[in-house]
């Protein structure tokens, strides 16, 4: 498990430190610029997460691929794959393009919302080469090549902090571009990461491209992909949007509300990608293990999984109760700002352990091709359970900003329990193989 976490572990904290150095650099332009950059990034991922999510299908699909040494059910993964990201990101980019108008009926600030606006519009130019990239990442990290994931992700770690001191501050002769500037930078970053993993991955990808059946375009079994990956996609959008909406809700108190909660929000995400790329390595392991039909494999692999996710947050969790101001001032100078952020950061460190515990779970039962009970889990723990408390705590009562945050550890923990649970009642019935092409009788 160590040995396919940690590099997935280090891709997902070098895809996210992309997103801190735009917050970082942002946040030394003004308090208006973070904020845009924070709502800007709310609405391009609440439109782009369900084609996110929907490709994470490739998870089971190639896993157990690999490890039934089914070569044909790799290739046809990967091929479809792409096919999938094409057809998701055309929707996706055009949800993008009314930001303004819906930003303002949303109520949110002035001031902000022109910038936010331009920074989602730009983002659409990113859109497609992102979800490329999560086919190939998938793919490769199925058949254990984690190396080439790494070696791209510091590479455009590198070009996106250049470019962002080119677009954000005006160096170079290009204009200071502030908020939009950061959204410029990272289209361009997501381009650089796509092309780079199809080059760095090239060995293992051109043979899987190089010819195109027909029945890889068949209806049937891209339907029975879209059926394994649409929950997926659609747990993330649940999931995405539920920290959407509160981000939308901080945005009505104020733009000192929504900057701070950009930064305590940044860095809980910046730690979550540590069980996030763990979840990674679990869903692979667990799906290779449904591939050799080694259900005792498939069992170790899950318990292993947990017991990494759950030591690291709760690692995490100290650091973040211990020193929240000083962790606020890490990312922005606004005095107020820091006042805000220093306050919830310590909540996101509550919420550390659930939600390593819900995400590797996730992975889990993804290994399994279990996808369709995670969402309603997700429904009854974050929407159910968390986001009315999030409501009545930060509107009823003197809590604020800390209030919003407090329904968001209740969800958490709900989620996490009962995902738990689900993982527990997975392993005591019958584990098979996840069925995409059905044979044909002759």
């Amino acid at each position: 498990m160590l040995r396919l976490a940690i590099p997935l572990v280090v891709a997902q904290i070098g895809m996210m430190a992309m997103g801190v150095v735009d917050t970082v650099m942002v946040g030394r332009v003004s308090a208006p610029a973070l904020a845009a950059v924070a709502l800007g990034n709310v609405y391009m991922f609440a439109m782009s997460s369900f084609g996110m999510g929907t490709l994470m299908a490739l998870d089971p699909v190639v896993a157990q691929a690999v490890g039934a040494r089914d070569e044909l059910g790799i290739r046809r993964g990967l091929q479809r794959g792409i096919l999938l990201a094409v057809a998701l990101a055309v929707p996706s980019s055009l949800l993008l393009l009314p930001a303004e108008p819906l930003l303002k009926l949303l109520h949110q600030q002035p001031e902000v919302v022109p910038d936010a606006a331009r920074y989602a519009m730009v983002q659409t130019l990113g859109i497609l080469p992102f979800y490329l990239f999560i086919v190939f990442r998938q793919t490769l990290q199925a058949m254990h090549r984690a190396a080439p994931v790494v070696a791209v992700i510091i590479f455009a770690n590198l070009a996106n902090a250049g470019l962002n001191w080119m677009f954000v501050y005006g160096h170079l002769g290009f204009p200071a571009g502030g908020a939009v500037g950061s959204s410029w930078a990272t289209a361009a970053s997501r381009w650089i990461m796509a092309l780079g993993l199809l080059l760095a991955g090239w060995r293992e990808i051109r043979p899987r491209l190089s010819h195109w059946p027909p029945e890889v375009f068949s209806a049937r079994p891209l339907g029975r992909l879209v059926a394994l990956g649409a929950p997926i996609g659609v747990q993330n959008q649940l999931e995405f949007g539920i920290f959407g909406v509160v981000g939308l809700l901080m945005g009505s108190i104020g733009v000192t509300a929504i900057a701070g909660h950009q930064v305590a929000l940044n860095l809980a995400a910046f730690t979550f990608m540590v069980p996030l790329g763990v979840a990674g390595a679990a869903a692979v392991l667990v799906g290779n293990a449904v591939g050799r039909a080694d259900v005792r494999e498939a069992r170790r692999a899950a318990s292993a999984g947990l017991v990494i996710g759950l030591a690291f947050m709760a690692t995490s969790t100290g650091a973040m109760v211990a020193a929240p101001s000083w962790i606020a001032r890490a990312y922005t100078n606004q005095p107020e700002v820091i006042a805000v952020a220093a306050a919830l950061i310590p909540l996101a460190g509550v919420f550390q352990v659930f939600d390593g515990l819900q995400v590797v779970s996730i992975g889990i039962l993804r290994g399994l091709a279990d996808t369709r009970a995670p969402m309603w889990i997700n429904v009854v723990g974050f929407w159910l359970v968390g986001l009315p408390v999030s409501a009545w705590l930060g509107f009823k009562t003197n809590l604020g900003p800390r209030g919003l945050w407090w329904g968001l550890v209740l969800g958490l923990a709900a989620v996490a329990l009962i995902l738990l649970a689900r993982v527990r009642t997975r392993f005591a019935g019958a584990i098979e193989r996840v069925t995409i092409d059905i044979p044909t009788l002759r």
